[in-house]
């Protein structure tokens, strides 16, 4: 892989489809591990989903130890330290097929997540030494505490305190953190607390045979009822100094990073749930019969099938594109010299836009597929007894988890305008050179026809909309523009959009290269569908972005350039949209 683009570079640089990773490139080993994921969740989570969802005392951790010996909870955890040390694709491709595994995903991932990358990628060569092999092992269960009562999107805004002891020796923690996964039976707890008058958290690995834990009962929730969430309180907690994580402080950084992948890992789990609904979905349309035949054979269900499939199939396009892009540029970061886990820490923090557009998009493609879902289950999509409702129920906690969307719409304008600011990314020269080209007359020649050419016309035409736009916003509206959220999310919205289709666009032209035209015809159908789709959301959000801020000849000026950005060709979205759902049906699954 040559490829050597920064985060929030695909605005303005184009990518080669030759650069990319894609999902039909998965080597025999790591088909083996998906494998792996798959008979696990068939063998010891599917036929338990009702005594995952009561809570059974001691089911989880018992399946947790059972994914030890397996050896998935150590994916991408070092050797060293009892892992398979393997990249970062690899362990997302685990969080993806386990992702349809309902509440146990949901543990897993927090365990494996949050509750172990703390101390691997800031833990000290003593710490990581310590607790690492035994979280791999699943001897130990870990936890993270950082929301409070008062404290959710707002993280650094934290009341729990650590004082140190006057001997020095220990931190003294006292506080109350709530929604904690896996709290009730975790062994150490990554904890998030103000030493003294700091106005930055700090973060210290806290065990729970330290004694002062106390928890209150598991929290009765809408969905995903088999994850142990409980509030914990620390009460007078003696914590060892050699417990601080990392320097005092520099726990929201902490906190900050973790969540970026946290986000990233979100998106593939709800990628795996996605898959395994859809193909619960056509199952259930080819076995239902109304009017004499099966309920697949209608255009209305056929229309909800292709279009849950195309949603899926792109975002999963954008995923394992910047799961790749976070491997080259960890690999880049280890050859010139850097300590592998700071490597891994860079490589992610440098995609965190990334990450944040796909936690959105991910998120609400699930939500999207599980309604559709529940839909061409007709009745029994209603009912305890059919797997629809878990799954409708299940999916919804996503939109909120890892910062909730809103939260990370903001985020992605955010970090990209800020790599701007800091001269990392040139936005600015694109931005004016957009403004210029809307002077100008439009080129009339004849255009190229060739495969795909149509397409990456559409969508360097759409980084141009997005360009103009929050070009045009940033010129107005200066520092009051971090207060207009309602643009900020339109001009995140447009972004979504354009590196969701052009991933896809990506995705197909490598396969297609690779198996030839006639072999990919359901995925060029995909393709196409999407890019015209995205045509119409992309002008949608830009024009309510632009009559929010601008006015007069410069709005309309405006207007008439996003209508020339976001023209594209007349598809037969119907006859696209039956050849995929075509294609499930005769499969009998999700098969793309």
């Amino acid at each position: 892989m040559s490829n050597s683009i920064k985060g929030g570079e695909f605005l303005i640089k184009e990518t080669q489809a030759a650069d990319i990773f894609i999902p039909e490139e998965w080597d025999e080993e790591q088909l083996m591990i998906a494998q792996t994921c798959r008979d696990f969740l068939e063998q010891e989570v599917n036929p338990n989903l009702n005594r995952i969802d009561n809570l059974e005392e001691g089911l989880m951790p018992s399946l947790l130890d059972k994914a030890a010996q397996l050896g998935l909870l150590g994916i991408s955890v070092p050797e060293e330290y009892g892992g398979f040390g393997k990249d970062f694709k690899t362990s997302m491709l685990t969080t993806e097929v386990l992702g349809a595994g309902h509440s146990f995903a949901v543990a897993i991932s927090a365990h494996t997540g949050i509750g172990t990358l703390p101390i691997l990628y800031y833990g000290n060569a003593d710490q990581k030494a310590k607790y690492i092999p035994k979280l791999v092992s699943g001897e130990w269960k870990a936890s993270y505490c950082l929301t409070e009562p008062g404290s959710g999107s707002d993280a650094n805004s934290g009341k729990t305190s650590a004082k140190l002891t006057a001997d020095g020796k220990h931190y003294v923690i006292n506080g109350q953190k709530m929604w904690i996964t896996n709290g009730g039976f975790a062994d150490v707890f990554i904890v998030f607390a103000k030493i003294d008058a700091d106005e930055n958290l700090s973060a210290f690995i806290v065990e729970k045979s330290f004694g002062g834990i106390t928890l209150n009962p598991e929290e009765h929730k809408m969905g995903i009822k088999g994850s142990s969430t409980r509030q914990v309180f620390f009460n007078d907690v003696k914590v060892p100094v050699e417990n601080l994580l990392s320097e005092r402080g520099n726990g929201f950084k902490i906190a900050v990073n973790i969540l970026n992948i946290g986000r990233i890992k979100l998106a593939g789990a709800a990628i795996g749930g996605s898959k395994e609904v859809i193909t619960q979905a056509v199952r259930y349309a080819n076995e239902r019969n109304q009017f004499g035949r099966p309920i697949s054979k209608y255009g209305a269900i056929r229309f909800k099938l292709g279009e849950m499939a195309a949603r899926v199939y792109s975002v999963e396009s954008a995923l394992y594109r910047v799961s790749q892009n976070i491997d080259d540029a960890i690999n880049a970061l280890v050859a010139g010299g850097m300590d592998h886990e700071k490597a891994k820490l860079k490589g992610n923090e440098q995609f965190a836009a990334e990450a944040a557009i796909l936690k959105v998009h991910g998120s609400e493609v699930l939500d999207y597929v599980v309604d559709e879902g529940v839909q061409i289950y007709g009745g029994m999509g209603y009912s305890a007894e059919a797997p629809m409702d878990r799954a409708y129920r299940d999916s919804r906690i996503n939109r909120i988890f890892e910062g909730t969307n809103e939260i990370n719409r903001m985020l992605i304008v955010d970090m990209i305008l800020k790599r701007a600011m800091k001269g990392e990314l040139d936005l600015m020269g694109p931005a004016t050179k957009v403004a210029g080209e809307l002077m100008s007359i439009p080129d009339f020649s004849e255009p190229d026809m060739s495969l795909f050419a149509p397409e990456k016309r559409a969508i360097a035409s759409f980084k141009k909309a997005i360009l103009m736009v929050a070009g045009a916003a940033v010129q107005k509206l200066m520092m009051q523009l971090a207060k207009e959220q309602e643009i900020l999310m339109n001009v995140a919205d447009m972004i979504i959009q354009v590196y969701t289709v052009e991933s896809l666009q990506l995705r197909v032209e490598k396969l297609v290269a690779k198996r030839g035209e006639a072999a990919c015809s359901v995925q060029l159908d995909m393709m196409r569908l999407m890019i015209y789709d995205a045509a119409d959301r992309i002008n949608k959000f830009g024009k309510d972005a632009l009559n929010s801020f601008a006015e007069g000849d410069e709005l309309r000026m405006m207007q008439m350039g996003l209508r020339r950005f976001t023209k594209v060709d007349a598809v037969n979205v119907r006859d696209l949209r039956r050849s995929i759902a075509e294609k499930l049906i005769t499969e009998n699954k999700y098969c793309f």
